[in-house]
């Protein structure tokens, strides 16, 4: 094996190492024997500081009004939701126009007529279950002048409402009466032959 000659630079770089550890070692004190520690009085253990980062809260925004009324006609039972917005009606997600059904289309919005111009800043969806076409079309009616009444309590709608129709508020309590033996329908009785 060929031994490498070393540069003068690694051996100038070698005797600076040797030099800075010297003053080391001077400054190295003798470790003295260990002292025997006081035992402590106990203290009562200090609470746990709690070191959580408290997230800057976005600004609330102020809460919008939004209502839930219910109305029922027979078997059908409607629930409108009432919030700003621009005037659009919606029964089961589908637009009020895109109903072929004229006086259907008519008996939902007639609360509507009533209210004025205000009627125009608010969007109604209707959710429709149970029943007939027009006995969803009534419960959705009742429902939507119900919210009416309360989103705009400062007009006295319900009032209004009543003195017009009081069905437009007040829901219809009747209901079909269940069918009997004896007959093809609740009162209607089968005919006798005398054969």
């Amino acid at each position: 094996m060929v031994k490498k000659k070393k540069t003068k630079k690694e051996e100038v770089s070698k005797a600076k190492e040797v030099k800075a550890e010297e003053p080391k070692k001077a400054e190295e004190k003798p470790k003295e024997a260990p002292k025997k520690e006081e035992p402590k009085k106990a203290e009562p253990p200090k609470p746990a500081e709690k070191k959580t980062k408290r997230k800057k809260k976005a600004a609330k925004k102020p809460a919008k009004k939004v209502i839930v009324a219910r109305g029922k006609r027979k078997e059908s039972v409607a629930r409108a939701t009432i919030r700003e917005g621009k005037g659009v009606i919606r029964v089961n997600s589908r637009n009020i126009a895109s109903y072929t059904n004229p006086y259907m289309r008519e008996i939902v919005r007639e609360a509507l007529q009533y209210v004025g111009p205000e009627a125009n800043t608010v969007d109604i969806s209707v959710n429709v279950s149970g029943g007939g076409v027009m006995g969803q079309a009534q419960a959705a009616r009742t429902a939507i002048a119900n919210a009416l009444a309360m989103y705009f309590e400062d007009l006295n709608l319900k009032e209004k409402f009543i003195e017009i129709d009081r069905s437009l508020v007040i829901e219809d309590i009747r209901r079909v009466e269940p069918k009997k033996y004896r007959g093809p329908k609740a009162r209607a009785r089968f005919q006798k032959s005398y054969r």
